[in-house]
C-alpha cells in the first residue's frame, strides 16, 4: 500500500502497469530502504530483544509455516473458496478486513422509494397499490430480489407472500416475512440487496434468495451482459434506460435514479440524514459490499478452543474487562476471508487446472503430481503424456497459480510458533513455546489476538501466552486522537532527542493506569527528565560525599535511626513497586519508585543524612555511606525497568571497582525483611511535622525568612524525647525560632495534629488574622463560581454530547483542580478560626 502511495504522488505508472514481478522489486527495494525504521525505533526507546532472532514475515522460514498451515487447514475443511460478500475497495481493487474499513459520519439523505404491487395498477395517491422501502443507497435498488418486513407488523401482514415490481428494472420480487426487519425504522419495510449490503446477504441466505450484482470491481454499474440481473426481467423502454448506465460511476447513477424515482411518481419524500458510510483508511474512497469468490477460514470451529481457553482461565486478559469483548466477538464469529487481491504477500499455494479444478499444495512441484493423478485418473491425460509431464515439470503449463495473497493477519496469527522455527521441531520452540505474556492495543484483539489463540491451539494443542495486556491509547494532552490532519501528533522520537528516552519511557508508564488512555504532554516528560537529573544529583551527592559500596554490607545491621527507617522504607518500596508490576498496574508501580526516590530518598533521607555525611568520622558516618550506597543500588534495579539509560549508566560510573556485569542482568531486589516501625515512627514524626509546618507557611504567606516558634502541646515522653533529638534538624529544616512544650495550645496559634498530638504556631503579630481570612474569604468565592460554573457546562447534557471529548475532559479535570484547592482554602479557614 505505501510503494503503490508513492508511486501516486510520483506521478509514476499503477502496479498494474508495471507488472507483478517489477512491482514485487520495488517492494523489496523499499523494505530494503526503510525495514529497519521500527526496529531503529524500537532500540531508542529502550526495547531490550535479543535482535539476533529479528524476523520478517516474508522470510523463507515464515512463509513455509504459512503454505503449511494453509495446505493443513484446507485438508482438513477449514480453508475453502466461496462466493460470499466482502469489504471491497474499487480504487485498490481488492478486498480489505473490517479493521482496515473507517467508519465516517456523512450528511446524505434517507429515501423513501414506492415500490408497486404486482397485483394492483399502481396509484401514488393510494398506498394499498405499493409498498414503500427506505434507503440511503438507492443504486443498489437495481440488484433488489426482495422486500422484507417484520413478520409481527400487522401493516404489511396481508402483503407476505404477494409480490412487488422493482421500478426502473420491471422485475417481481417477493415479500417476506424476517425479523431483521424493523417496525420501528424507517417504514417498517426493508429492501433486500443480498449482494450489495452484509445484512441482507444473511436474508437471503435464510430466504433462498438469488444474488444479483450491479456493481463490477471499480464500483461501476455492471448491467449489460449481467445475467443475473436479466434473469426473468420483460423487456421494455424503462429497463432499456436503466441499461444506459451499464459502465458509469455509482454516486452519478444515484443522481439520475433520484430523478427517475421523482418523475414517476415513485420518491415518496427525501430526508436528510447523517450517518456512518464505511472508507477504506489507505484510499479514503467509500468501501462496497461485494459479491466475489474468495478464500475462507472456518473461524467459528477455530475459535471454540480459543473460546474455552479463556473461559478456564489459561489466558488471561488484563484489564479482565476485555475477556467480554474477546467473547462478544469469538462468540459471534463469521467465516474470516484470507484472500487479497494483491501482490505483496503470501501467495496462496492454490493451483488450477485446466478445466478449473484447485489443487492445494505446499510447493508447485507437489501440486502439478496431484493434478496428473487426477487428470490421469479420470482419463482426461495418458498415462505416456503423464510422464512426459513430470520429466518436463519445470516448463508445465497445466496448472496456473492463484495470484491472491494471504490476509497479513494470518502470517501474523502464527507469529508465536513460526518465529520459533515451526514447522521444525526446534530447541526454541520446545523452550519458548507457549510464551508469556502479550501486550497489544485493543483495536486488534480480534485481528491478532483471537487468530493466535485459534492457530496456537489448533497446531500446538496449547494456547500461545498466559497473559494478554491490553494497552491504553497514547492521545493528545487534551484527550483527542492523534491524527495529522489535526497537527496534534507527538513524535516519539522528537520527544527523546529533547527529553531523552528515559523520560518518555517514565511519562508513559506512569499514565499507564488499567483502562483509562494516556493524556501526553510534553510538559509531562519534562517533568520526568527532572526526575532522571534528581537522580544523578542525588548520585553525584553521594560520591562527592566518599559513599562507596562496602562488601558484604548488611541493611539489616544498621543501628542508626535515619539508617533503619530508610532500610525499612527501602524494604516497602520494592514490594510495592514489584507487586505493581507483577500486577500489570504500571502506573501505580512508577508512582511508588517517583515517591520513593524523589521524596523519601532525595528530600528527606540525603537532607536528614547531611549533618552525619558532612560532620566527624565514626561509626555512624561509615554506616551512612554504607546505607546510601546500598539504597542507591536498590534504586538504580528498581528504576531500571523504567528509565533503563540512565540507571545502566550510573551503575557503572557509580562503581568503584569493576561490576560483576549490566544491571540488566543484575538480580532484582530481594523481598527482605526490613521492616522497622519503632524507625519510622520516630523519623515519620520528624517529616510529618516539618511537612505540616511548610503546608501552613504556605497556606498564610509565610516567607521562609521569617522564624516562628512551634509549641508541642501535652507532648507524649516518646514526642518530647524524639523533639530533643532532632530539635536542630527540624528547626532548620521548619524555619523555627524554637521548640517548645505546653499543657495548652498558647492564645492567636494554629494548631496542626501530627501523628495524634498537638502541634501549636503561635502566629499572633506575625500575621494580620483579619486580612488574611479576608485573603482566604475572597479566593474561596473566586474558587466556588468556578465549580458552579464548570457544574453549569458538565450538567448541560446537550453541552456534553455535542462538545468534543477532549473538551469536556478538560472541563471535569479544572473541575477537580478547583475542587481540591477548594478543601485547602477551607482547612486554611478553619484553621485560622481555631487560631482566633
Amino acid at each position: 500500500m505505501v510503494v503503490e502511495r508513492q508511486l501516486m504522488e510520483r506521478q509514476e505508472k499503477p502496479r498494474r502497469e508495471f507488472g507483478r514481478e517489477k512491482f514485487l522489486e520495488k517492494v523489496w527495494a523499499w523494505k530494503a530502504e526503510s525495514g529497519g525504521a521500527i526496529t531503529q525505533q524500537l532500540k531508542r526507546l529502550g526495547a531490550s530483544c535479543d535482535w539476533s532472532r529479528e524476523r520478517f514475515t516474508m522470510d523463507e522460514g515464515l512463509s513455509r509455516a504459512v503454505r503449511k498451515v494453509f495446505v493443513e487447514l484446507y485438508r482438513a475443511g477449514l480453508i475453502y473458496k466461496d462466493k460470499r460478500l466482502v469489504n471491497w475497495d474499487p480504487k485498490l481493487g481488492t478486498a480489505i478486513s473490517d479493521l482496515e474499513v473507517q467508519q465516517v459520519e456523512v450528511k446524505g439523505h434517507l429515501w423513501h422509494i414506492r415500490y408497486p404491487l404486482a397485483a394492483a395498477r399502481f396509484d401514488p395517491s393510494d398506498p394499498s397499490t405499493f409498498i414503500t422501502v427506505a434507503t440511503t443507497r438507492p443504486e443498489t435498488m437495481l440488484g433488489d430480489v426482495a422486500v422484507a418486513v417484520h413478520p409481527d407488523d400487522e401493516r404489511y401482514r396481508n402483503l407476505v407472500g404477494k409480490e412487488a415490481v422493482l421500478p426502473l428494472v420491471g422485475r417481481r420480487i417477493p415479500i417476506i416475512a424476517d425479523e431483521y426487519s424493523d417496525p420501528e425504522k424507517g417504514t417498517g419495510a426493508v429492501k433486500i440487496t443480498p449482494a450489495h449490503d452484509f445484512n441482507d446477504f444473511e436474508v437471503g441466505r435464510r430466504h433462498d434468495l438469488p444474488l444479483v450484482n450491479v456493481l463490477d470491481a471499480t464500483a461501476h454499474l455492471n448491467l449489460a451482459g449481467n445475467e443475473a440481473f436479466l434473469r426473468d426481467v420483460p423487456a421494455s423502454a424503462e429497463l432499456d434506460q436503466t441499461l444506459s448506465y451499464h459502465g458509469r460511476d455509482r454516486f452519478a447513477v444515484r443522481k439520475e435514479i433520484v430523478q427517475r424515482l421523482e418523475a414517476a411518481s415513485m420518491l415518496a419524500k427525501a430526508e436528510p440524514h447523517t450517518h456512518a458510510v464505511p472508507h477504506g483508511d489507505r484510499s479514503a474512497v467509500v468501501i462496497e459490499p461485494f459479491l466475489t469468490d474468495q478464500w475462507y477460514v472456518d473461524a467459528k470451529t477455530l475459535a471454540a478452543p480459543a473460546i474455552a481457553a479463556v473461559r478456564a482461565g489459561r489466558t488471561a486478559f488484563v484489564p479482565r474487562n476485555w475477556e467480554a469483548t474477546y467473547f462478544n466477538w469469538m462468540e459471534n464469529i463469521q467465516p474470516w476471508c484470507i484472500s487479497r487481491q494483491l501482490w505483496w504477500g503470501h501467495q496462496i499455494p492454490a493451483w488450477y487446472g485446466p478445466d478449473g479444478k484447485v489443487f492445494v499444495a505446499e510447493s508447485e512441484a507437489e501440486a502439478l503430481s496431484d493434478a496428473i493423478n487426477h487428470y490421469v485418473a479420470n482419463g482426461t491425460i495418458s498415462g505416456d503424456a503423464a510422464a512426459e509431464m513430470r520429466r518436463q515439470a519445470s516448463k508445465s503449463t497445466l496448472l496456473t497459480r492463484d495470484e491472491d495473497v494471504l490476509d497479513t493477519w494470518f502470517s501474523s496469527a502464527l507469529w508465536p510458533f513460526s518465529t520459533l522455527g515451526w514447522p521444525d521441531d526446534t530447541p526454541e520452540l520446545k523452550r519458548y513455546y507457549p510464551t508469556d505474556a502479550l501486550v497489544t492495543g485493543f483495536d486488534i484483539i480480534f485481528f491478532w489476538v483471537a487468530r493466535m489463540m485459534m492457530m496456537g491451539l489448533y497446531f500446538m494443542a496449547d494456547a500461545p501466552f498466559h497473559t494478554v495486556y491490553i494497552h491504553a491509547l497514547v492521545r493528545d494532552e487534551r484527550g483527542a486522537k492523534m491524527s495529522k490532519s489535526k497537527g496534534n501528533v507527538i513524535d516519539p522520537l522528537e520527544l527523546i532527542d529533547e527529553y531523552g528516552a528515559d523520560a518518555l519511557r517514565f511519562t508513559l508508564a506512569a499514565m499507564a493506569a488499567q483502562g483509562r488512555d494516556i493524556k501526553l504532554s510534553t510538559q509531562r516528560v519534562e517533568g520526568y527528565r527532572n526526575f532522571a537529573t534528581k537522580l544523578w544529583n542525588a548520585c553525584r551527592f553521594a560520591e562527592i560525599n566518599h559513599c562507596a559500596t562496602v562488601p558484604g554490607f548488611d541493611p539489616a545491621s544498621a543501628k542508626e535511626t535515619l539508617n533503619r527507617w530508610i532500610a525499612h522504607e527501602t524494604g516497602r518500596a520494592a514490594r510495592e513497586i514489584t507487586q505493581a508490576i507483577e500486577d500489570y498496574k504500571f502506573n501505580e508501580a512508577a508512582g511508588a519508585a517517583y515517591r520513593f526516590v524523589w521524596n523519601i530518598f532525595c528530600d528527606w533521607y540525603l537532607e536528614l543524612a547531611k549533618p552525619v555525611l558532612q560532620g566527624a568520622d565514626g561509626g555512624a558516618k561509615d554506616e551512612t555511606r554504607a546505607m546510601t550506597t546500598w539504597v542507591r543500588d536498590e534504586i538504580l534495579k528498581l528504576l531500571h525497568p523504567f528509565t533503563p539509560f540512565v540507571t545502566e549508566e550510573l551503575w557503572q560510573v557509580t562503581a568503584q571497582a569493576p561490576r560483576d556485569g549490566l544491571l540488566a542482568l543484575a538480580p532484582w531486589p530481594k523481598q527482605r525483611a526490613l521492616d522497622d516501625l519503632e524507625a519510622e515512627a520516630e523519623i515519620g514524626w520528624v517529616i510529618d511535622l516539618v511537612t505540616a509546618i511548610r503546608s501552613v507557611r504556605a497556606e498564610m504567606n509565610i516567607t521562609m525568612a521569617t522564624e516562628i516558634p512551634v509549641v508541642l502541646v501535652a507532648a507524649s515522653a516518646a514526642t518530647q524525647a524524639r523533639a530533643k533529638r532532632w530539635s536542630d534538624t527540624v528547626r532548620r529544616l521548619a524555619r523555627l525560632s524554637e521548640i517548645s512544650f505546653a499543657p495548652r495550645p498558647p492564645q492567636g496559634a494554629v494548631q496542626l495534629i501530627v501523628r495524634g498530638e498537638i502541634a501549636a504556631l503561635p502566629l499572633k503579630g506575625v500575621i494580620d488574622f483579619a486580612a488574611e481570612k479576608a485573603r482566604l474569604e475572597k479566593e474561596m468565592a473566586r474558587v466556588t463560581s468556578d465549580i458552579a460554573r464548570i457544574d453549569a457546562k458538565l450538567g448541560n447534557a446537550d453541552f456534553v454530547a455535542r462538545a468534543p471529548e477532549d473538551v469536556v475532559e478538560g472541563e471535569r479535570e479544572k473541575r477537580e483542580e478547583a475542587e481540591t484547592r477548594r478543601l485547602k482554602i477551607d482547612e486554611a479557614l478553619a484553621r485560622l478560626k481555631g487560631a482566633a
